[in-house]
C-alpha cells in the first residue's frame, strides 16, 4: 500500500467519528511526525539556558499550562475531518471543538477564559459583549450543558472586533505574560492566545503561542516559522512583525484581560 495513502488513512481514523464519507482533501503533514510525548504544556521543553516562570496554580497562566494535550498531532476540523494544512501545530490541546464551524480564533480565546473562571465558579466574571455593546453573562450555577450553550451563543455574535475592546492594550511587548492575547480585529481578523513564558538570566523572554482558525478546528500549540532554534517558543523582540504559521501581526498586537478578571 502506498505510504500516502496510509498516511491518509491513519489522519482520517484518528479524527473522524462519523461514517459520513470523507471528503478528498490534499492533507499537508508535519515533518516531525504524529505522535506526540508531551501531556501537558508544562511538560513542553524550554530552549537551553531558558526556564519557565514561576506562576500560581490557582492563576490563569497557571492553569494553561496545565492544558492537556492530545497523543495525536493531527488538526482536526469541528467536523472531525482533518485540516488541510497539518504543518502549523507543534501539539494539539484537548479540549472541545464543538460540532459547529463556531469556535475559530478569538472563540478559542474566549472559550479558555470562560473554562478558566468557569472552573473558579467565578459566574459573574463569565461575561463577554458583541459589537452593539450587549452583554452575554454565564447565569450562575450553570450547569456543563448550559455552559457550552452559552459560548456557542457567544461565539455566534462575538469575534475579534468586540474581543478587541474588552482587551486592555500592553504597551511594552516585553512585558508579555501567559494569559494576553496577540489580536488584530477586524474581518479579516485574527486572536491567538499566549499560552506560556520562559526567561532566561538575562531577562529574555519567550513565549508560546496556540490559536484556532477557520473553518473551527482543534486548538493547538504553533510551530515558530521564523526561528526553528527556539520552536515552539517565539522571542519577546522589538521586531515590528510576528510571523506564526498562518498570520502575521503587526505590533502593537498585544493585549490583556482587565485586572478584575
Amino acid at each position: 500500500m502506498p505510504f500516502i495513502y496510509c498516511m491518509l488513512v491513519l489522519m482520517f481514523s484518528s479524527c473522524s467519528h462519523t461514517s459520513n464519507p470523507l471528503p478528498k482533501i490534499h492533507v499537508t503533514k508535519n515533518d516531525f511526525g504524529n505522535a506526540n510525548p508531551y501531556a501537558r504544556v508544562a511538560a513542553i521543553p524550554v530552549p537551553a539556558g531558558f526556564y519557565r516562570i514561576r506562576t500560581d496554580s490557582g492563576s490563569f497562566a497557571g492553569w494553561l499550562r496545565q492544558l492537556p494535550l492530545k497523543k495525536s498531532k493531527t488538526v482536526c476540523l469541528f467536523n472531525g475531518h482533518p485540516k488541510a494544512n497539518q504543518t502549523a501545530q507543534f501539539a494539539v490541546i484537548d479540549i472541545s471543538t464543538g460540532n459547529k464551524d463556531l469556535q475559530q480564533c478569538a472563540d478559542a480565546v474566549m472559550r479558555l477564559r470562560a473554562e478558566y473562571l468557569y472552573s473558579k465558579q467565578q459566574w459573574n466574571a463569565i461575561d463577554f459583549a458583541d459589537n452593539n455593546h450587549t452583554h452575554y453573562r454565564l447565569p450562575a450555577g450553570a450547569n456543563r450543558s448550559l455552559f457550552n450553550q452559552y459560548l456557542e451563543k457567544v461565539f455566534s455574535y462575538c469575534g475579534t472586533a468586540s474581543l478587541d475592546k474588552q482587551l486592555n492594550p500592553v504597551a511594552d511587548f516585553k512585558e508579555i505574560e501567559a494569559g494576553d492575547v496577540l489580536i488584530k480585529a477586524g474581518a479579516p481578523g485574527h486572536a491567538m492566545q499566549v499560552l506560556d513564558i520562559a526567561i532566561n538570566k538575562e531577562g529574555k523572554k519567550l513565549y508560546l503561542l496556540a490559536q484556532s482558525y477557520m473553518p473551527a478546528q482543534d486548538m493547538h500549540v504553533v510551530v515558530n516559522p521564523a526561528n526553528s532554534g527556539y520552536s515552539p517558543w517565539y522571542e519577546a523582540d522589538d521586531q515590528a512583525k510576528i510571523a506564526t504559521p498562518e498570520w502575521t501581526f503587526i505590533k502593537p498586537c498585544l493585549k490583556k484581560w482587565p485586572t478584575d478578571w
